[in-house]
């Protein structure tokens, strides 16, 4: 089995991200497993459909949704692919499988008044915490920034005088991301409080914990899940909602979509599309009270 080189290949190569590289891994091994206790069977590269599919069936059994099973496959596709480049098989087993359909992901982003409560009329504590907790969400409000980019900012991305931030994304692709007179603001502030924090661990990034660590996924879910709970009733209130409401806010300001492609880091237009629905709606309430037809 090539699983090995698969995943060298993956990490090196391809530089996905050591939590998609350790998904990959666990869905494959997942496979492994099955076949060794369901089917005997040792060595996965040169397998029939059959086989991928009584897993497929396995997992529907385990009561995993349709579209956990699509990821999970998506791994094993990308492994038969890689198996069947370097000519240890010659035929991939899963190409001309056909995904499981799943409903429409439509997440709903925070309206324009959501955000001004928490960033212009919430009171934030005046301490290290309190600065730090309102520069995060302004940050990722006003630069789209995903939680894995923020956590792992480094000092030396931030150019203040030029209010440009260097952000490090997915596959190692780096951007540059302006930053609002606000936020630059904030910034200032911050960097008050956290030069004065009896201990830093991590001094080499920007966002710390209390203790001077160097800030975890966790943290930031938690904070901005505190901050909007106060003003919002939405289901879902974490970081990439307010990614997506940055986009979503752009678009329905006449914002390029090509532009904004670029401020989120997507290597296609097809990942910044999904933003566009809340922008239609704006649009269709634009087109309707604008245009003279619909006077009729």
């Amino acid at each position: 089995m090539a699983l090995r080189s698969f995943i060298s290949y993956i990490s090196l190569e391809k530089n996905y991200s050591a939590h998609t590289v350790k998904a990959y891994e666990r869905d494959i091994q997942e496979f492994v497993v099955f076949c060794a206790q369901e089917f005997e069977v040792d060595e996965i590269d040169d397998v029939a459909y059959t086989l991928i599919r009584s897993w497929i069936v396995h997992l529907v059994d385990q009561k995993c949704s349709n579209r956990t099973i699509n990821r999970k496959i998506a791994s094993l596709k990308a492994y038969y692919k890689f198996v069947l480049r370097i000519g240890k098989i010659k035929v991939n087993p899963l190409a001309k499988h056909k995904a499981l359909k799943t409903p429409k992901k439509i997440e709903v982003p925070f309206s324009e008044a959501e955000m001004e409560e928490v960033l212009l009329q919430m009171p934030f504590e005046g301490d290290f915490e309190g600065v730090r907790d309102k520069l995060i969400i302004e940050l990722l409000y006003t630069t789209g920034i995903r939680r894995s980019e923020l956590i792992n900012l480094k000092l030396r991305a931030l150019d203040r005088p030029g209010k440009t931030l260097k952000v490090l994304g997915k596959r190692n692709k780096e951007r540059i991301v302006p930053l609002l007179p606000s936020t630059i603001a904030l910034f200032e502030l911050f960097f008050g409080q956290r030069n004065a924090l009896a201990q830093i661990t991590d001094t080499e990034y920007i966002f710390l914990s209390r203790s001077g660590n160097k800030m975890y996924e966790t943290l930031v879910y938690r904070i901005i899940n505190r901050y909007f709970s106060k003003v919002s009733t939405k289901v879902k209130k974490s970081p990439h909602i307010l990614r997506h409401t940055f986009a979503t806010h752009l678009l329905n300001k006449g914002a390029d979509l090509n532009s904004v492609k670029e401020l989120l880091g997507h290597s296609s237009l097809a990942s910044t599309q999904v933003y566009t629905h809340n922008s239609i709606a704006e649009l269709k309430k634009v087109h309707l009270s604008a245009h003279p037809r619909s006077k009729e």
